[in-house]
């Protein structure tokens, strides 16, 4: 803090211009809040919840005495499988169909992407009535893993759509003019030559995807219910992590046990990440390499 203070200050005797001072100040004020309230949060759930981290959390069966999250955290791993089952390739498709195919200036790609963009700020209790209606009640599966999913694909397609779209556009148009010189198909280019130059940027929505989902607690609780027990099959109910640690908040008996189950959200949102990042430096070397 010293050091950014003393470079702080010898930025302001070197500038004379008054808005390029008042600018740099504010960029750092900026950037010196964001660390302090990030480091602030992890601090304060970590303090609260390791204490509670204990072998009784991870039990198998749910108890009120255990408050177990390990059926919360497998119901949690199932839901982010199935919603990426679903979404990531109608995402994908839509994006490849919107740059590769359709034709510039076209009117029903206008509509697409307004539509998407509207879609992702709808809130996701609207997503949670709508699943209720749809895929709760209408459809007859109940509170269930396989609702769940489906009302989490829904609202996570619009951000893989155009995150996709956006890394399909930055591929440059030389690649795809080499590819069709040396006699290659449209279809052909797209998945051996733009595909593989755009995945770093469609595994990032992917990223933004699984931690929308992994924090979704208003439209899973009309959807998939909050049994707290491992689910039996796709049509059987059950709670995510998120979930879990809502309820227990909300009970207000367990809350050591709901800080130490942020502290395990906290952890597989991290590992997840951590885990996409590598793969996506992976795939980026080897297209370089190649």
């Amino acid at each position: 803090m010293i050091k950014l203070t003393a470079s702080l200050l010898k930025r302001m005797r070197t500038r004379k211009n008054p808005l390029d001072l008042a600018l740099s100040i504010l960029v750092w004020l900026s950037a010196a809040i964001t660390f302090v309230t990030l480091f602030y949060l992890v601090g304060y759930i970590l303090v609260k919840g390791i204490p509670y981290l204990k072998p009784s959390l991870f039990a198998i069966r749910y108890t009120s005495e255990n408050v177990s999250l390990f059926p919360a955290l497998i119901t949690t791993v199932f839901m982010v499988a199935l919603s990426l089952l679903i979404a990531v390739p109608l995402g994908m498709f839509t994006a490849i169909y919107l740059v590769e195919y359709a034709k510039r200036g076209n009117k029903l790609v206008q509509l697409v992407r307004v539509t998407a963009e509207t879609l992702s700020g709808i809130p996701s209790i609207v997503y949670g009535l709508f699943g209720a209606l749809l895929f709760v009640s209408a459809l007859g599966w109940g509170l269930s893993l396989l609702a769940g999913s489906f009302t989490l694909a829904i609202m996570i397609l619009p951000l893989i759509m155009r995150t996709s779209e956006e890394s399909l556009k930055s591929v440059p148009d030389t690649y795809r003019e080499g590819s069709f010189s040396l006699g290659a198909g449209r279809l052909r280019t797209v998945f051996r030559v733009v595909l593989p130059a755009a995945v770093p940027g469609i595994l990032t929505g992917i990223i933004l995807a699984i931690g929308r989902i992994v924090g979704e607690t208003a439209a899973l609780i009309y959807t998939a219910g909050a049994v707290a027990k491992i689910p039996e099959n796709l049509l059987a109910s059950g709670r995510t992590l998120a979930v879990h640690m809502y309820a227990l908040s909300g009970e207000g008996m367990n809350t050591g046990q709901a800080y130490a189950t942020a502290v395990i959200l906290l952890a597989v949102v991290i590992g997840i990440n951590a885990l996409s990042a590598a793969m996506a430096k992976k795939i980026a070397r080897g297209n370089n390499s190649v």
